[in-house]
């Protein structure tokens, strides 16, 4: 079984690393152990290549077999493309680094299944979660108005947990969506990783 640490950009990712439904996938279909704790860098200014390596470095002691970082894009504060928000996270010696295109949240909105469940709306598709106009956080909150009478609440990691827990979020769904290709490259390159 090979050990995999997270580094993660914020609380939502944190999450997402800390589900019990991630962790069984990786176990069982990837031959993937995640180990905790998951290191939070609280905030995508701290992705950037001059304090990367430290949070990189605190997981390292934690003595992984392989070290993933999972960061959002986000267009609008850090960088226009994958590319370059790679550039700005930099060389920082971790075995993969993956980018949600615009933010995590848009993985959310591509798991047609979890969102039709919470939204309870069995007619819901997003057909281009990573290239929706604005951030995805604001359609999700826009969707709960609209077909739930109320928003996902104020607090991203709280929606986060309620969404995995317990409307069943998946990122394989995710990545089986059509326009998804942050969460495919998620899925796909950290079970590599594996023995599985």
């Amino acid at each position: 079984m090979v050990t995999v640490g997270f580094v993660v950009e914020g609380d939502s990712e944190k999450v997402l690393a800390e589900s019990a439904l991630l962790r069984r996938w990786l176990k069982e279909e990837c031959g993937l152990e995640v180990i905790d704790p998951v290191v939070n860098v609280s905030g995508n200014g701290n992705m950037c290549n001059r304090k990367i390596g430290v949070y990189v470095e605190k997981m390292r002691r934690f003595n992984p077999d392989k070290i993933v970082v999972l960061a959002d894009l986000d267009p609008e504060k850090c960088a226009p493309c994958i590319t370059a928000r790679r550039m700005i996270i930099g060389d920082c010696g971790a075995d993969l680094v993956v980018i949600a295109r615009k933010a995590l949240e848009s993985w959310f909105l591509a798991d047609t299944e979890a969102m039709r469940r919470w939204a309870g709306d069995e007619g819901f598709v997003e057909p281009v979660p990573e290239t929706i106009a604005g951030m995805p956080w604001d359609s999700i909150r826009q969707i709960g108005r609209d077909v739930k009478g109320r928003g996902p609440g104020g607090s991203k990691p709280r929606f986060a947990k309620h969404f995995i827990n317990n409307h069943g979020f998946d990122v394989r769904n995710a990545a089986a969506h059509p326009d998804c290709p942050s969460a495919k490259y998620f899925v796909e390159k950290l079970c590599a990783l594996g023995d599985g």
